[in-house]
């Protein structure tokens, strides 16, 4: 690891300053789970890291007329273990409780995670589901974005150099709907996702016909992706178990996936249909339990 200087920020105006003055050798950091593990191999050389886990603005899980807030420096046992997120969104309190080790959920931030781009990334499926949006904060003020925006390319988000991931925020309107995160790795736990799925549904239950289904996928494509040709064909379908499979199969044609050392591309497409059939039921099955 390279010598770097160490600046500790004290409020977000601070910290956007530091980087825009030390841009492009300034790189900001929060629970450091990713980031010294980047740098450690020698793929982030930064001159400048400008701390941010003492700014209260990117602190905090909180109710608020627009939506649920969640602070970009809520780490994920923060999240796994708020009342707010396991009543309104328990499909994020589930992606939380997947990421890594209890030490690595006590101080990986929700927003480090997103902000890393890593396609495998546990946190984006189920707020993608839910239309989240995130607020940005750089030299300019303040910006609100869809979160799926911030996704450019692997390991590469769509910030500017001075700018900081503030909070996520879930829509009022999607508070509480039926909502289900799953899972795939190649052991049981501390893995990173070989494909991971969320999916969001609202259902005609008099009907019993899906209204409304949001389908996100991980791992299979360059950034967590939305499988919006599955949405489509389900849309005011019956719940039926043939429709919820040619579903499955269309969202595995959406997608892209690789062969890396931890699973073949075929492999991954077998699993899109595998967990989007599992999410899609999960949830389904959440709205008919209420």
């Amino acid at each position: 690891m390279r010598p770097f200087a160490y600046v500790a920020a004290h409020s977000v105006s601070e910290a956007v300053a530091l980087l825009s003055e030390n841009s492009p050798n300034a790189l900001p950091i929060a629970g450091g789970t990713y980031l010294l593990v980047r740098m450690k191999q020698g793929l982030a050389t930064p001159k400048m890291l400008v701390d941010i886990a003492a700014i209260p603005e990117f602190r905090g899980i909180a109710l608020t007329e627009k939506g649920l807030r969640i602070g970009a420096m809520a780490t994920h046992a923060e999240i796994v273990a708020s009342p707010l997120v396991r009543q309104h969104v328990p499909a994020v309190a589930a992606s939380s409780a997947s990421v890594g080790a209890i030490q690595t959920r006590n101080l990986g931030t929700i927003g480090g995670n997103l902000v890393a781009c890593v396609p495998s990334n546990d946190s984006a499926p189920p707020l993608l589901v839910l239309d989240a949006l995130v607020t940005v904060a750089g030299k300019d003020g303040q910006r609100q974005i869809p979160l799926e925006e911030l996704f450019a390319a692997p390991h590469c988000s769509s910030l500017g150099p001075d700018e900081l991931l503030v909070e996520i925020l879930v829509p009022a309107a999607q508070l509480g709907k039926s909502s289900c995160f799953a899972k795939i790795g190649r052991r049981r736990a501390l893995t990173l996702a070989v494909v991971n799925a969320a999916a969001s549904v609202e259902v005609d239950g008099a009907k019993g016909r899906l209204v409304r289904v949001r389908l996100a996928l991980g791992a299979v494509a360059p950034t967590p992706i939305r499988a919006r040709r599955a949405e489509a064909f389900l849309a005011g379908k019956p719940v039926r178990g043939e429709l919820l499979a040619e579903a499955a199969q269309i969202a595995a044609g959406e997608a892209a996936p690789i062969d890396d050392f931890r699973a073949t591309a075929k492999y991954r497409r077998d699993l899109i249909m595998v967990l989007t059939r599992r999410v899609i039921e999960g949830a389904i099955s959440r709205e008919a339990s209420r």
